[in-house]
């Protein structure tokens, strides 16, 4: 007897505009926004910088 295969995973899309179904994402940016504000250029931003300076960020550890 075969079973019927159930899907392993689920796939949630977010729609355009609604930051309340990214919070990771969003949280992130609000990060980055506090060291570059906006109008600020990223081609003259190197990456690395930005993941050195994400790195070093003073965070709080629940529990």
């Amino acid at each position: 007897m075969k079973r019927a295969r159930k899907p392993r995973t689920k796939i949630f899309y977010c729609h355009p505009y609604s930051a309340y179904e990214r919070g990771s994402n969003e949280n992130m940016n609000r990060i980055i926004r506090r060291f570059f504000p906006k109008g600020i250029n990223f081609d003259n931003v190197s990456a690395a910088e930005v993941e050195e300076w994400l790195a070093n960020y003073p965070r709080r550890i629940p529990g």
